[in-house]
């Protein structure tokens, strides 16, 4: 039992598991789509995804001395060197236009990060901004970066995914943060520290109201498929509607970030 409970804090901890969440959202965007033989850019968002939290999560701790390398920090920091490396791998055998792109959002994963100037704090420490940066990184990795790389013409279509798919991200945002709530530093100005965890579920209510009902303006959609978006929408009112300061680190990072891939499954093998 103690031999699978380091396994799965691992898997957490790695960010392999937040890094599925990011490849299954891929994998949707290309079966809305109708988009085969896209593998790279998948393998892409997973790998970057597990550097980038990793990064974020670890950096500023190892930067500042705060923590000491124990043999599970090893293991996570050993897997992140390899994970860099099949980022760089999957990087080169996508399109120019989307290495640009790709870029880009590593540069802003970077403003998040580190501190660009002296004694100025990262974008991570503006007052209110890190649900908004963390929101719009995932819409670009899950939905643009996928679609520039299959050279597809913007539509209505691929509006309305973008919409979707940054209300998702920041509605599952607010559930972390609202579980955070009494350890996250009061400078952050997160959303529950801003209005209050009633009024922050009220706020995700609504988005996801919109999210679904967006559901049947997307003509990309099929009915069943349309089920399924409507189905993903009110298990996350549910998981918003319950979530809390005293429900555990697994409710988010693991429960929550679940929905992505349990959403993907389920489109796979209707």
């Amino acid at each position: 039992m103690k031999v699978l409970k380091s396994i799965l804090q691992f898997y957490i901890n790695s960010s392999i598991h937040v890094g599925l969440s990011c490849f299954a959202l891929v994998q949707i965007t290309l079966m809305v789509f109708h988009i085969s033989q896209q593998s790279e850019v998948g393998y892409f968002a997973f790998w970057g995804t597990v550097v980038g939290y990793n990064f974020v999560k670890y950096e500023e701790l190892a930067r500042a001395k705060k923590i000491k390398m124990r043999r599970q920090l090893r293991w996570i920091a050993l897997f992140t060197f390899g994970a860099f490396i099949m980022v760089g791998y999957y990087f080169f055998k996508l399109e120019r236009i989307t290495q640009i792109v790709a870029v880009v959002f590593l540069g802003l994963t970077l403003l998040y990060t580190l501190p660009f100037f002296p004694n100025k704090k990262n974008a991570r420490n503006w007052a209110g901004v890190k649900i908004y940066i963390v929101s719009f990184c995932w819409v670009g990795a899950t939905v643009f970066l996928p679609l520039l790389n299959a050279a597809v013409a913007p539509t209505i279509s691929i509006g309305i995914l973008s919409i979707q798919r940054f209300i998702l991200i920041f509605v599952l945002i607010l559930i972390f943060e609202i579980i955070d709530l009494r350890l996250d530093n009061p400078n952050l100005r997160t959303v529950p520290q801003q209005i209050g965890v009633k009024n922050t579920k009220i706020l995700g209510f609504v988005l996801l109201v919109v999210f679904c009902g967006l559901e049947l303006f997307n003509i990309n959609t099929e009915f069943l498929k349309l089920n399924f978006g409507i189905a993903i929408g009110i298990v996350i009112t549910l998981f918003l509607a319950f979530a809390n300061e005293k429900r555990t680190k697994y409710y988010t990072s693991f429960w929550a970030e679940s929905i992505p891939i349990v959403w993907w499954v389920c489109l796979l093998y209707y």
